[in-house]
């Protein structure tokens, strides 16, 4: 498969799953719960899931390694991740024009 291909889907679907984490309403109640344990103040835990650029690396190493393990899986898991990130990108361009 043409790693230009890999690359591109790869960044996409960390941007994404990194902005999943710590920014979408959707996982609010789990990081709400999360910083209760660990305030983002005090720990570097619950500072990750405020922090995009520091999830970004856990978030690429785990598509990596699951790429590794179940390369299909994590490739189809990828396209959608990464479909929803040029969605998103797009939508925030129209917002603004």
């Amino acid at each position: 498969m043409n790693e230009f291909f890999i690359f591109l889907v790869g960044a996409l679907a960390t941007y994404r799953l990194s902005r999943l984490l710590t920014r979408d309403e959707i996982f609010s109640p789990l990081r709400n719960r999360l910083w209760k344990r660990f305030p983002p103040e005090t720990s570097k835990f619950g500072y990750l899931f405020t922090c995009m650029w520091c999830m970004s690396i856990w978030s690429a190493s785990i598509l990596v390694l699951s790429g590794i393990i179940i390369f299909k899986i994590t490739l189809y898991l990828g396209l959608v991740l990464a479909f929803s990130a040029v969605t998103g990108l797009l939508a925030a361009y129209e917002d603004r024009n």
